[in-house]
């Protein structure tokens, strides 16, 4: 039984890690959709949506994280441009923010920056799936 090379272990390093940032990426625009949908709820005054809106932002926070790892470690093992990285630490530090200016209420700058979070999101979602798996 043969050892694998250093470039296949890292060949295969980089497709777990593209497999990776593709669900998390997915994950997160997914999530971030549904914290949508809560928010509209919140506005019709149920109060189920305001525990999953609170709840929920919780895993946009974990996913968007672990999202900007993914996307990190694509760029290492596999090359390639910043931009998904950076793009990814941006949107992770904007849901703090995000969070921030949501349990403040106001809603001038919540709902701009939901908007923000979804086109990074689905940017860097639809980056990862333009990448080929080998």
């Amino acid at each position: 039984m043969t050892r694998p090379s250093p470039t296949e272990t890292a060949t295969t390093a980089g497709v777990g890690a593209l497999r990776a940032l593709r669900v998390v990426a997915t994950l997160s625009v997914l999530f971030i959709i549904v914290q949508g949908v809560t928010a509209g709820e919140i506005l019709s005054r149920s109060k189920v949506a305001v525990s999953l809106h609170y709840d929920g932002a919780f895993v946009v926070h974990a996913l968007t994280a672990l999202t900007a790892i993914a996307a990190f470690l694509v760029m290492r093992q596999r090359g390639g441009p910043w931009w998904p990285t950076v793009v990814s630490l941006v949107i992770f530090v904007v849901t703090f923010v995000q969070a921030a200016v949501g349990e403040a209420g106001i809603l001038s700058v919540h709902v701009p920056l939901a908007m923000v979070l979804l086109v990074g999101a689905v940017l860097v979602m639809g980056w990862s799936f333009t990448r080929t798996q080998h």
